[in-house]
């Protein structure tokens, strides 16, 4: 009788030395996080693997699909895992060739980890391919260049027959690479850069500054709605919202028209490194893309990074608008960010905003107000909401009390109820 059932294969790390099985664990627990209420019973490594095993022993196409999105997987293939006896394998074989859909010619790809199985991998692609051709006489077999490739794998006592594949998001596993806190907005460019610091096994601290009290507070759920998107990879711990608005203003009425942005973004990435403190975080994320806008030039970078003394990561910073809208596509956010909301960033926009800004200049604009008392109180604004999707994520000690502004209606219903 063979399981039918999830095999997660990887890529970089295999390529780690001594280290590879504190990622193979991290990718299993990542996994268990994910697919909970999916009807898995049991994820555990095998040499080479990991496998996931359902109840009903009969892995899905949908069950890969939500394997695929967990960074560090870089492919998953629906198998069928056996017994090392040669009537179960080819019998799997040949379930395997009719699901594959259409295809015109085919080779059998035999693999033996297990060295105490006797019969040899020339011999498996013999016994296997004699039995597919009899089976399908109407398809050829082609071992260089064919269209489906039946891959039959003994290995700790079992053997694994596949064919089809579901190609996964690759990268490392969340947990990995230490925290990082991201500005996120609700547009296409800082989810996208924030996926991409989570696939490379980064927890990202997400924090979104909102117009509010000078606009509504819609960005402010867009974003929430971009974690809920995001959640699949496991790569949001919690969402950090500061009403910024009313401290735009003050910067407005008191900087160089020209100078307002360059000002703004000093006074995020300030408030986001205080932030990181807080986290434990090594790095600030932006989604920044070099020119794409006025603040986006080489020298308005260089003064919004001296107001930080950590690294600021810019993973889009050689990607055009169609790139980043392109993987928006695929990671599921675009839909979100197509919904326009006013957030901070259209708040008192100047007509010419600075594209080369002087750093002397920005310093003496600086100081026309009180920077760190700015920084203070929007500290003392900020709110938050939990996402119950990083298992490696653990809030800080120091920030207990939950803001029930940044909860959906239902929870906050259940929280009264609760409390």
């Amino acid at each position: 009788m063979s399981d039918r059932l999830c095999l997660v294969h990887y890529h970089e790390i295999g390529l780690k030395g001594k280290n590879r099985s504190t990622f193979e664990n991290q990718l299993v627990t990542n996994l268990n996080r994910a697919l909970r209420g999916t009807g898995v019973s049991r994820i555990a490594r095998i040499s080479g693997y990991i496998v996931v095993e359902t109840e009903d022993r009969n892995a899905t196409p949908e069950l890969a699909a939500r394997i695929a999105q967990v960074p560090g997987v870089a492919r998953v293939s629906l198998a069928y895992r056996c017994n090392l006896d040669e009537r179960e394998y080819c019998r799997a074989a040949v379930n395997v060739m009719r699901e594959a859909g259409d295809f015109c010619s085919f080779k059998v790809h035999a693999r033996r980890s297990s060295t105490a199985y006797p019969i040899h991998t020339l011999e498996m692609n013999q016994i296997v391919g004699e039995v597919l051709c009899e089976a399908f006489p109407e398809k050829k077999v082609d071992v260089h260049h064919p269209d489906l490739q039946v891959v039959v794998h003994a290995v700790q006592g079992s053997c694994y027959v596949y064919a089809a594949f579901t190609r996964g998001v690759g990268g490392l596993p969340v947990g990995t690479a230490g925290k990082v806190v991201t500005l996120l907005s609700s547009g296409f460019d800082s989810p996208v850069a924030t996926w991409m610091v989570g696939r490379r096994g980064a927890i990202c601290v997400p924090i979104h500054f909102s117009g509010r009290p000078m606009t509504a507070d819609d960005s402010e759920y867009l974003t929430q709605d971009i974690c809920e998107a995001l959640a699949p990879s496991g790569c949001i711990g919690r969402l950090y919202v500061v009403p910024f608005g009313e401290h735009q203003r003050q910067i407005a009425l008191t900087v160089p028209q020209d100078l307002r942005v360059i000002m703004y973004r000093r006074i995020m990435v300030a408030v986001a490194e205080r932030l990181a403190a807080i986290e434990g975080a090594k790095a600030l994320v932006t989604g920044e893309s070099l020119g794409q806008v006025a603040s986006q030039t080489l020298e308005n970078i260089a003064a919004v990074d001296q107001a930080v003394g950590i690294p600021v990561l810019r993973p889009l910073i050689g990607s055009d608008k169609m790139e980043i809208m392109e993987r928006a596509e695929q990671i599921g956010t675009a839909e979100i960010s197509t919904q326009t909301a006013p957030d901070c960033c259209t708040l008192f926009m100047p007509k010419r905003p600075e594209t080369h800004a002087r750093l002397s200049a920005v310093l003496e604009a600086e100081a026309l107000f009180d920077k760190e008392s700015m920084v203070d109180e929007l500290l003392e604004l900020m709110e938050y909401r939990d996402f119950d999707s990083c298992p490696s994520y653990h809030p800080p000690k120091c920030i207990r009390a939950r803001h029930t502004e940044l909860l959906p209606a239902g929870y906050r219903t259940d929280l009264d109820q609760r409390s």
